[in-house]
């Protein structure tokens, strides 16, 4: 990529002249000087000579990133992004963020505890991750055991944890993997044992993972159920564990609806601190998009993020994609970004207009993903009240937003009997009258069902 810029710069500044509403003076002032720094995961970094272009970082960032960014993609043919530096900070800030990704390489993320939207669905989960970052030694949650639905922060979460600890603990060995990575090292451990004749492999995998002082893992419901993989990790849990090391675990569910979980580990993973990050609400969404855009050379109007946050509560990742299309149609068009223009970029995500047919499987879905529950859950014979309970919150929406009658419901719901059916409406329906909090999930869940 170096070779490509330093090639075909004058190709981009060309193409800034001709096709962009900057002035001449302005390209030869502050982008014509930019001097190429690195290529990183699709990153380009330009170098600024404070003395000669002053101090223009605020500048390139807000009023010629996108024509420097559409400049280079259209000339060298790729799509990058650019951030910028002064280089005096080449040689001190920049050189110690470098190294340290070089050692952990998830943190070129940039996920970290300031960047993170608390709102009322995650700040319980957010002020964990806090205490046991900043007191990683002191067990006070341990195993800390977060669980969502993808895309709401678990990931963000524990990279923050590691770069916390990495940061203002370095005496700390920290380590951080996903479960497919953690899978295939036991994979390739056990192929390379019996390729050699020997168990040296694993010994070495060993080694790694159970001399740390901090052990996160990522998506932990991939390892459930894969034999080899399962012992290896929960031996390598119980080793830390009992060394009074700290383990931070993700998933998409609780312990307790891990159905071939083993019953020790089940107790494990909920004698620390089981927490859920519930979807965000529209204030959240909002502040998750303006914290976006932060970063972004392109701004979006308030009313254009609105009908975002508005029409997108399924997740973060979400949110952040629909914000990325709409300034592609905007570059892809050559259009001036409006309301009309995002709606229209978003057509395929987003039909506020059509009719949404509110059915007792979409309703049981908008259930099942509020509690965290599995799929299965609510339509199973399973009788725990964490499962009991949102089943008969399900058949009280179903029969407020659907016109079958108990017995229809009930078929549907597992092949209960109507009188079961109307029993737990009529349960809901008393709770109601007194009960606040009740009042508030019911509440949110019919915005969920019918915005």
């Amino acid at each position: 990529m170096e070779n490509k810029i330093k090639a075909q710069w004058s190709e981009i500044i060309a193409y800034l002249m001709e096709e962009s509403d900057i002035s001449k003076p302005a390209i030869r002032t502050f982008i014509e000087p930019l001097e190429f720094f690195s290529y990183d995961d699709g990153v380009i970094t330009f170098q600024i000579n404070k003395e000669t272009q002053g101090d223009c970082i605020s500048l390139l960032k807000s009023r010629y990133n996108v024509h420097i960014k559409v400049a280079i993609e259209v000339v060298i043919g790729e799509e990058i992004e650019i951030s910028y530096i002064y280089k005096s900070e080449s040689v001190s800030s920049y050189i110690k963020e470098e190294t340290l990704t070089d050692k952990y390489p998830y943190l070129k993320s940039g996920h970290s505890f300031d960047t993170f939207v608390t709102s009322r669905s995650n700040s319980m989960a957010h002020a964990a991750a806090v205490a046991v970052a900043e007191a990683p030694t002191s067990q006070v949650y341990n195993p800390l055991f977060l669980y969502s639905g993808p895309g709401l922060g678990k990931t963000h979460l524990m990279h923050s944890i590691a770069r916390h600890i990495i940061e203002h603990h370095p005496e700390l060995n920290v380590l951080y993997t996903t479960s497919e990575d953690f899978t295939n090292q036991v994979i390739e451990a056990i192929r390379t044992n019996k390729k050699k004749g020997d168990t040296a492999a694993t010994a070495n995998l060993r080694k790694k993972y159970r001399n740390i002082d901090v052990f996160l893992i990522d998506d932990i419901q991939f390892i459930i159920g894969k034999e080899s993989t399962q012992i290896e990790f929960f031996n390598t849990f119980e080793a830390l564990f009992q060394s009074n090391k700290q383990i931070v675990i993700s998933s998409d569910k609780p312990p307790r609806d891990m159905d071939q979980l083993d019953e020790r580990y089940r107790s494990r993973f909920n004698s620390g601190l089981p927490i859920d990050i519930q979807p965000p609400d529209y204030e959240t969404s909002m502040a998750i998009l303006k914290n976006y855009q932060e970063n972004e050379s392109v701004k979006l109007d308030d009313k254009i993020l609105s009908y975002i946050a508005t029409n997108i509560r399924s997740n973060i990742r979400d949110l952040e994609g629909a914000y990325k299309r709409v300034i592609f149609s905007s570059k892809l068009h050559r259009k001036e970004i409006t309301l009309d223009l995002a709606e229209d970029a978003l057509k395929d995500i987003i039909r506020p207009d059509d009719a949404r047919e509110i059915t007792v499987d979409f309703i049981n879905k908008i259930v099942t993903d509020h509690f965290n529950l599995a799929e299965d859950a609510i339509v199973s014979k399973r009788k725990q009240k964490s499962i009991a309970f949102p089943r008969q919150i399900c058949m009280y929406l179903c029969k407020e937003f659907t016109d079958l009658s108990t017995t229809d419901i009930g078929e549907k719901l597992g092949n209960r009997d109507h009188s079961t059916i109307i029993h737990g409406c009529d349960k809901i329906s008393e709770m109601l009258k007194v009960d606040k909090s009740l009042q508030n999930t019911i509440d949110i869940l019919r915005k969920k069902i019918n915005p």
